[in-house]
């Protein structure tokens, strides 16, 4: 009974911590009350998951919501494994944040999801990007593009796009007109993906164990200085790495064997020696 709950909760309180005795309380509750509390809102959209896609003032976007504990549960049981530090490169520790590796996790989680075959598309297609920049912004490689759904981003960011995905890009004349919808040429096939597979086996960058499934090709001479879509000028590279190819000083190419090798800029390596990655040799 009532009574007795409160002499137990009182003798554990002699000689228990905060946590042991709230926790005693909590299950005393459930053997008095197995049914719990009324419910305080017979709504049925009350606790139900929302998710809203926030544009913040700085250009940043981001997500806001709430989601039920089971899909709580799943999203971040996948996403933990995803979001460990990668392995120490020149004794140099993954420097990024937990959030920081939780956002590359997620950015990976949803590449995986929208590839899947079992999604559904547009019009019967695989899901498509429009990235649209003037005549001039694109013959001169300046300026900025704007993003299908988004909104305005940097040449950088529409590059990194453009990398491993299924860009259509729309050519605007001097007043605005639509000159030209390309096709979509740039997507690395079915076949290269399996080639670069059985070559790099993961992200091709020096020390990274990042699986294949968790990699884009990217164009090593970039599509814009006309760079082809094969093997010879494509690398695997996870998202840390991908991204850092494209903004900064770091080098990669093909060498004489057909194996990918890096370059850290000089101020980290003067001597400018070739690296490889050998954490995905087959054995």
């Amino acid at each position: 009974d009532v009574r007795g709950g409160e002499m137990i909760l009182v003798d554990l309180a002699r000689h228990a911590g905060p946590r042991t005795i709230a926790q005693a309380g909590r299950r005393l509750l459930d053997e008095l009350d197995p049914d719990g509390k009324e419910p305080r809102n017979e709504d049925p959209k009350d606790g139900r998951p929302e998710l809203r896609f926030v544009k913040h003032r700085d250009g940043t976007l981001g997500l806001k919501g709430t989601l039920e504990l089971e899909t709580y549960a799943r999203l971040k049981s996948d996403l933990d494994p995803m979001a460990k530090p990668h392995k120490a490169i020149d004794g140099v520790r993954d420097s990024r944040t937990q959030d920081e590796r939780y956002g590359d996790a997620f950015t990976d989680y949803v590449r995986l999801k929208t590839t899947s075959r079992n999604l559904p598309g547009q019009a019967g297609e695989a899901t498509h990007i429009l990235v649209t920049m003037s005549y001039e912004d694109l013959i001169r490689d300046i300026g900025e593009a704007h993003l299908d759904l988004v909104g305005p981003i940097s040449a950088t960011d529409a590059r990194i796009l453009a990398c491993d995905a299924r860009v259509r890009p729309g050519v605007l004349g001097t007043a605005g007109e639509p000159l030209d919808i390309g096709r979509s040429k740039r997507t690395v096939s079915l076949a290269q993906k399996y080639a670069l597979t059985l070559r790099d086996g993961g992200c091709a960058f020096p020390g990274c164990d990042m699986p294949v499934p968790r990699c884009t090709a990217h164009h090593i001479v970039f599509w814009r200085h006309h760079g082809e879509t094969k093997i010879d000028n494509l690398v695997l590279l996870c998202t840390k790495h991908h991204r850092l190819i494209h903004r900064s000083e770091w080098k990669v190419q093909i060498a004489q064997d057909g194996l990918p090798e890096f370059t850290a800029p000089a101020y980290l390596d003067p001597t400018g020696q070739p690296r490889r990655n050998t954490m995905h040799l087959r054995t």
